[in-house]
């Protein structure tokens, strides 16, 4: 076991990754035409004049000719002085918010870039939300992600949005910086999805969570590797990476930015960097986005990471199992029994449904180190997806209130939740035939439920949510959204922390 205090100068390096293209954010009270962006964007409302805008005369003749207009989700570009102007229809006002607010924001973004503008100025309509500031923020930098590590530079590598500058007379200073801190953590998250397994290996990952110990003072990271794992009686978490080359590593964070009688709440993610699907081999078009498996691991790792840039006054605790399923001569195999941290016997019946069982010792350590309750992010089924799309989430928990807050969140971030129920019913599929438990019930049936309800055993009474992203973590079909990892749940997370009293 290494721990690696804030500073620590014995902090490793081996692992870094370099925004592929930061935008730099800031708020203005500044006229938008005033400023040196390359483009000026400005967003109208169904019912609602140019009269005050930059550039009005021109943006009406946009208007006028139908080549611009009103209604949400149309875009046009014209110019004042030399100047870019990007005409955006916000639709009706009463329906605009924070999810409206971004589709907006990508939308011109990609048509700034295709103008080959390389700062832009939005002009923030009056008299709106915190949220939907927010909106426009995320909207224009997770659009103007991509992720190019490995290809050569093009010929137009200049391009690309640089800088993103939001104009009003408000002081929206706050809600700039916070939103600006949150799409730049996502996009490190999309940055390590996206990373190939034969570089984000568990120990990579490891190294890369170390090093927010040196950035922010509040985190302390303690690092197990694969013989401090089953040391610890951590059976279920070994035995999926007993079958790969790639040592394993549990990864904590602690988050230490609120008063010491604040609640503390566990983020517990997964982090498989690989799936093969061990034994249970996955089709082969199935094992192509397989690296997607740590998605959750990354979303906790960046939320940590966001909300100690933003010294929120909060309590954490983040577990991360980072482990490969592998196949070789050591590889678990359909049947064998498995005995978790806190001692309960495991069938393993089906050894790709390995991330319940890297859970299950991580929500153990959380609750040994002490939690008021536990938040977990998973891809953990491919049902999901069959149930809700790339939407929503699915969320199963035990607790009302909590779960409540996780929606809410979700409505207000932009990530939505659909919760799915637990019962004793569905509690008993999961009972083992040989040992106390199984990983794959003989009945084929709710199995984003069932995978839920393994995990349930582990949480006891703690509060807690289960967050299936399944379907939510890679190809996303928002504007927003380009092809890979998608950095679901760093703003989720964040918003939850941010909101929890215990």
């Amino acid at each position: 076991m290494l721990v690696v205090a804030p500073g620590n100068p014995r902090a490793l390096r081996a692992f870094a990754l370099v925004p592929c293209y930061p935008v730099h954010v800031e708020a203005s009270t500044d006229s938008s035409l005033a400023t040196a962006a390359d483009a000026v964007a400005v967003g109208v409302f169904e019912g609602e004049e140019l009269s005050d805008a930059p550039g009005a005369g021109e943006l009406q003749a946009l208007l006028d000719s139908g080549e611009g207009a009103r209604a949400f989700e149309r875009v046009a570009l014209t110019h004042h002085r030399g100047q870019r102007l990007i005409l955006v229809g916000l639709g009706s006002r009463r329906q605009f918010d924070g999810e409206r607010a971004r589709i907006a924001a990508a939308l011109a973004q990609r048509r700034a870039v295709q103008a080959r503008a390389l700062s832009l100025c939005w002009v923030l309509p009056r008299q709106v939300e915190p949220e939907i500031v927010e909106g426009f923020v995320h909207g224009t930098v997770l659009g103007a992600y991509r992720f190019r590590r490995y290809r050569p530079p093009p010929a137009d590598e200049a391009l690309g949005l640089r800088s993103l500058i939001l104009s009003t007379e408000d002081d929206v200073a706050a809600p700039v910086h916070r939103a600006s801190v949150l799409a730049a953590a996502q996009n490190r998250a999309r940055d390590l999805a996206n990373t190939p397994a034969n570089d984000l290996t568990p120990a990579a990952l490891a190294d890369y969570a170390r090093q927010l110990g040196d950035r922010h003072r509040a985190i302390s990271a303690t690092i197990l590797d694969g013989a401090e794992i089953r040391a610890r009686g951590m059976g279920a978490f070994a035995a999926v990476a007993q079958g790969s080359d790639q040592d394993p590593r549990l990864i904590a964070l602690e988050y230490d930015g609120g008063a010491a009688s604040s609640p503390r709440l566990a983020l517990i993610g997964k982090a498989v960097t690989f799936d093969t699907g061990g034994l249970w081999l996955k089709p082969t078009t199935s094992q192509i986005d397989m690296k997607f498996d740590m998605c959750g691991g990354a979303a906790v790792i960046e939320a940590v990471a966001a909300l100690a840039e933003l010294r929120a006054p909060v309590r954490l605790l983040a577990v991360i199992g980072a482990t490969e399923n592998m196949i070789n001569g050591h590889a678990m195999r359909p049947g064998d029994i498995v005995t978790a941290l806190d001692g309960t016997t495991i069938e393993v019946n089906n050894t790709d449904a390995e991330g319940r069982l890297v859970l299950a010792d991580c929500i153990t350590y959380a609750r040994q180190q002490g939690c008021d309750a536990i938040i977990d992010i998973a891809t953990l089924t491919g049902a999901v997806k069959v149930a809700l799309g790339s939407m929503y989430a699915g969320m199963m928990s035990n607790h009302d209130s909590l779960a409540e807050l996780v929606q809410d969140c979700g409505r207000r971030t932009g990530e939505p939740v659909w919760r799915l129920p637990l019962h004793p019913a569905y509690a008993a599929l999961v009972k083992g035939r040989y040992a106390q438990l199984t990983n794959r019930p003989e009945r084929r049936e709710a199995t984003a439920i069932t995978a839920a309800e393994l995990l349930h055993h582990f949480v006891g009474d703690v509060p807690w949510v289960h967050l299936d992203i399944g379907g939510t973590a890679d190809h996303g079909h928002a504007a927003y959204h380009d092809k890979g990892g998608t950095g679901f749940g760093v703003r989720l997370l964040s918003e939850v922390a941010l909101g929890f009293t215990g």
